[in-house]
């Protein structure tokens, strides 16, 4: 499975797709900026919302449900590479987090 840091993901600038496979709640408290939300328990249902035409880096708390997800990707022809270290290790780097208001 390919996989990325966060400082390496980051340093590709705002034009890579990034798809966030944690939770709604999870992604509405707080999220990267520019990344979009297909939760992993409907990601087997919602995979033809990922674009298949380029590389997708696939985000998470902390890597173990983009691990799964980056391999259920890979496995259906999908170029996938999995964030290490999700948006925890994102907001330990110092990246940008966007946060819902008022939390």
């Amino acid at each position: 499975m390919k996989s990325i840091s966060v400082d390496d993901l980051a340093a590709l600038g705002s034009g890579v797709p990034i798809i966030d496979v944690r939770e709604k709640e999870e992604y509405a408290e707080a999220f990267v900026p520019g990344t979009r939300n297909v939760p992993l328990s409907r990601f087997q249902q919602s995979m033809g919302d990922i674009p298949a035409d380029r590389t997708v880096y696939i985000l998470c708390a902390s890597g173990g449900r983009s691990s799964r997800a980056t391999a259920a990707l890979t496995e259906a022809g999908y170029d996938a590479v999995n964030v290490m270290g999700g948006i925890t290790e994102w907001y330990r780097n110092g990246h940008p987090v966007t946060y819902q208001a008022g939390r």
